[in-house]
């Protein structure tokens, strides 16, 4: 295996399509000689699948590089966590000897169980504008957070503010599911707080002000890795609204995120799978429903990890992966499944969008016109297929030793969106990576 070069300080790795790019294997290959690894987003709606020499982690709040003994793993203020969750990862990697090294945000808010019933109401009212939710609650937990009467971690800690807070939450919300949605809500306000303040107990030795932590390993040159969770089009702002995630998902979110103003440069490596998938409802322009589709979905394991869905495919999106370059100020491209892709005789790509007769370029805001548009595609030869063998020698031979189509592909890829692709994935191990250096 080729070792990746040290990272910046500040490394953020993000979803560059709908997630599920392989952004758990990413942050994987960086985190084991970084000193924090950081989530800063999103909930136990997102998944990422950890390949570590053979064994299989699977995770949902937990930032991967925890499989490690080095990072110091955080959970910031931006993420939203169900702690019953949570604590049911921290007992599974205990149980696999791994001694958690982990940090939670007082400030990170926490999800309740009416924020789960109110989710399945909301999906279901939404319809054909629905966003596809894992109904986790994360939507309802973002709202009350927005309303100004969410619960935070640090609240578990101190029961008379938790029971306060809670009154006003818990009435509001289970009005809305039983008056508005008529739906029924048996959970009584005693039974929730008994619960959670023995949840905050159990996690109590990790909450505290993660800021602060961040800010002196910044400040004390620490390297800190950023792991990004779900994808650039489901960013609630620049994201193909509202068929979106509740959370901003794009590099930018690090300070708000996480509670510090980093000020100094940044690697961004934007994950793309050399394909795309999607679960969730949405327009998906390149999507495709024939033979191939079915064997990239089998081949390439295409299986939600939090839901078990079977995911959408489609051909890559250059104009998706465009805006996620600008939006995020990629400096880099991690490009996975190019082992799954293996094996095609032609390979379509799109480079633009024709809507209305129009030649467009860059990703509209405009649902009715992302629901109108057509692919423009051009084709270009693909590659042998590639058994694991093979795979793992042109990973130790190098970028160079690659099969020529696969390689016009990659420069494909780079001149038409304007962003270097310096890591190669050809499988889910961290040995089945190529690093390339920039060009």
């Amino acid at each position: 295996m080729q070792h990746p070069s040290q990272p910046l300080p500040l490394t953020v790795i993000i979803g560059a399509q709908w997630g599920d790019e392989g952004k758990g294997k990413i942050t994987n290959y960086f985190a084991e000689n970084v000193d924090f690894v950081v989530r800063f987003q999103g909930g136990n709606n997102a998944g990422h699948t950890i390949n570590l020499d053979g064994e299989i982690f699977k995770f949902h709040l937990l930032p991967s590089g925890i499989v490690f003994p080095k990072p110091v793993a955080v959970i910031g203020n931006g993420v939203v966590v169900n702690p019953g969750v949570l604590i049911k990862e921290l007992e599974s990697l205990r149980g696999r000897g791994i001694t958690p090294k982990l940090r939670i945000s007082e400030r990170a808010h926490v999800i309740m169980p009416y924020h789960i019933a109110l989710d399945e109401c909301l999906s279901s009212h939404q319809g054909n504008l629905a966003a596809g939710s894992t109904r986790r609650g994360i939507a309802p937990v973002y709202a009350d957070k927005m309303y100004r009467q969410g619960i935070r971690m640090g609240d578990l800690l101190e029961p008379e503010m938790f029971r306060e807070k809670l009154i006003k939450g818990y009435g509001f919300n289970r009005d809305l599911i039983t008056k508005v949605f008529a739906a029924q809500f048996d959970l009584s306000l005693e039974s929730i707080l008994t619960e959670y303040l023995a949840y905050g107990q159990e996690l109590a030795e990790y909450i505290g002000d993660t800021e602060v932590e961040l800010y002196r390993a910044w400040k004390a040159g620490k390297a800190i890795l950023f792991e990004g969770a779900q994808g650039m089009s489901l960013d609630v702002d620049h994201g193909l609204y509202p068929h979106t995630t509740s959370a901003t998902t794009i590099a930018g979110h690090i300070g708000a995120g996480a509670g510090v103003g980093f000020n100094s440069s940044r690697q961004v490596i934007g994950v793309t799978k050399a394909y795309v998938t999607r679960v969730g409802i949405s327009p998906f322009v390149t999507e495709i429903d024939d033979e191939l589709a079915k064997t990239l979905r089998d081949k390439g394991d295409e299986y939600g990890t939090t839901t078990g869905r079977p995911r959408r495919i489609g051909f890559l999106d250059l104009v998706q992966l465009r805006q996620a370059v600008r939006v995020n100020g990629m400096t880099d491209i991690a490009l996975t499944k190019l082992d799954t892709l293996s094996g095609c005789p032609d390979i379509k790509v799109c480079v633009a969008y024709e809507i209305d007769g129009k030649r467009i370029e860059e990703m509209p805001a405009s649902l009715t016109a992302m629901r109108k548009a057509i692919p423009i595609y051009e084709s270009l030869q693909g590659w042998p297929d590639m058994s694991e063998a093979e795979a793992a020698n042109y990973c130790k031979a190098g970028f160079n030793a690659l099969p020529a189509a696969l390689q016009n592909y990659i420069a494909f890829i780079e001149k038409n969106v304007e962003c270097q692709v310096t890591i190669i994935s050809l499988g889910p191990g961290r040995n089945q990576t190529i690093l390339r250096q920039a060009h």
